[in-house]
């Protein structure tokens, strides 16, 4: 990759190169930006005419900056556990460039406009890539979900058992139920963590440094059964439904069936779901465990066939980091360490890592890391290489491996189930509207919906 200044020029920036990711797929092709926003998409050879030129390796793809819609930031109030500015960076080197925090583990969680407002103006200075945001739907704020809806958030999380934290209460099923009547009237989404705490309750309890214990302990009934739950609640309502992180393999069946039936229903799954398993996972490294569980290695098989035949949706990281001392990573005890896995930098090096072995297309990777979360979400100018679109690009080498390094990576805390493990897929430059992401200048903006 190598960029050279004309003196006179009609763009920005062009980039040119043989391996362009547009609607059609890799294409040679040229991108004229202008203002941030792509202007230009021409065969390789047009000559478009910038102030910045990059042109491109062979070996090098251009593809839109991915969209994960799946973040813990934890800022304000439990910002040693993330932030910001730590987890923004950490997007950018991963090729993300645009996030949607989730509105729990911070304090305040974004359950009104208040605390919305609160979080905006944390983020605001420190933001290296574009920042939306989630409200909360818990018991008693019913009444706050048109108010945040109206300030711009572009949708509500809720759990159906306890979040694990006291300060985010979880919905019953009626209590769900009531919710989606209300996003219904504003056709607002909601995000669903389903996992039934009737059974949850009913499961054997989590302990020790054995990691079928945990499994055990979050079996896939109990997602089975919330999601069962969620389809029925969308179906009666007419609301929009989405599955959080998807682990349990069982309900694709039911989830394929609803959507055959026009429920408003879209589900994501996470990389960790994708690449590891439970067979593999040591005894006491309690950075594996989260919730829902790493399940076996014959689930994580027929959560890839339902990528491919489209039950699953997309692929977002659920980046959910936490100190070291709540990772309980001396006792090794599944029971209490904090349940979370710290991916946003290294999502598509994994996703594409497991797809290249499956004889899955780069391109495909890239559409369920980018044009199909910013689609659920409402971000109409994000997630593809077109004409009108931001100008959020990455610049990616497929075939360059690496090995991860916890401490190279951007996570305020360097903790990481994928610690040594060989990856494909080195990103080696990010864009956010034209201008490449460096770690010195935050550039992001914050997103409201129906501005993004």
């Amino acid at each position: 990759m190598s960029t050279t200044v004309p003196q006179e020029h009609e763009y920005d920036l062009v980039v040119r190169g043989e391996r362009v990711l547009v609607a059609s797929g890799e294409q040679p092709r040229e991108v004229g930006v202008s203002g941030g926003v792509v202007r230009a998409i021409e065969p390789l050879g047009a000559g478009l005419d910038g102030a910045r030129v990059v042109e491109l390796a062979p070996h090098q793809v251009l593809i839109p900056g991915l969209v994960d819609t799946h973040v813990h930031v934890n800022e304000p109030g439990r910002t040693e556990w993330e932030g910001f500015a730590s987890a923004t960076r950490a997007a950018a080197a991963g090729g993300v460039t645009t996030i949607v925090d989730m509105p729990l583990n911070s304090i305040p969680p974004t359950v009104d406009v208040e605390a919305l407002e609160t979080k905006q103006k944390v983020a605001r200075d420190q933001a290296f890539v574009d920042v939306g945001f989630w409200g909360g739907a818990v018991p008693g704020n019913g009444d706050e979900l048109r108010p945040l809806w109206d300030a711009g958030v572009f949708g509500f999380k809720c759990f159906l058992l306890h979040s694990g934290v006291e300060e985010f209460g979880y919905l019953e099923p009626d209590e769900l139920e009531a919710d989606l009547r209300v996003l219904a009237d504003f056709d607002g989404l909601m995000l669903v963590h389903a996992e039934d705490s009737r059974a949850i309750e009913h499961a054997p309890t989590p302990h020790g440094d054995h990691y079928d214990t945990f499994l055990a302990s979050r079996p896939r009934g109990a997602e089975n059964v919330a999601i069962a739950a969620v389809i029925e609640a969308a179906r009666w309502t007419g609301a929009r439904a989405h599955v959080l992180h998807l682990s349990s393999s069982d309900a694709l069946a039911m989830i394929r069936s609803a959507k055959r039936e026009g429920v408003r229903l879209t589900v994501e799954t996470c990389p960790h779901y994708l690449a590891l398993a439970a067979e593999e996972i040591p005894d006491g490294a309690t950075q594996f465990k989260c919730c829902p569980p790493i399940r076996e290695i014959d689930n994580r098989e027929l959560l890839w066939e339902g990528l491919l035949d489209g039950t699953i949706d997309c692929i977002v990281s659920d980046h959910s980091p936490s100190t070291p001392d709540l990772k309980d990573l001396d006792t090794g005890d599944f029971g209490t360490a904090w349940g979370g896995v710290s991916s946003l930098q290294l999502g598509l090096a994994i996703v594409w890592t497991e797809a290249r072995t499956r004889g899955v297309p780069f391109a495909r990777v890239v559409e369920w890391m980018s044009a199909r979360p910013a689609a659920i979400a409402g971000l109409e100018r994000k997630g593809s290489i077109a004409l009108g679109h931001d100008a959020d690009l990455a610049v990616v080498e497929p075939d360059t491996a690496f090995v991860v390094d916890p401490k190279a990576l951007h996570h305020k805390n360097p903790i990481t189930p994928y610690a040594d493990r060989a990856l494909s897929g080195a990103v080696v430059a990010t864009y956010l509207r034209g201008e490449e992401i460096t770690y010195d200048r935050p550039t992001g903006r914050l997103l409201s919906r129906g501005e993004a």
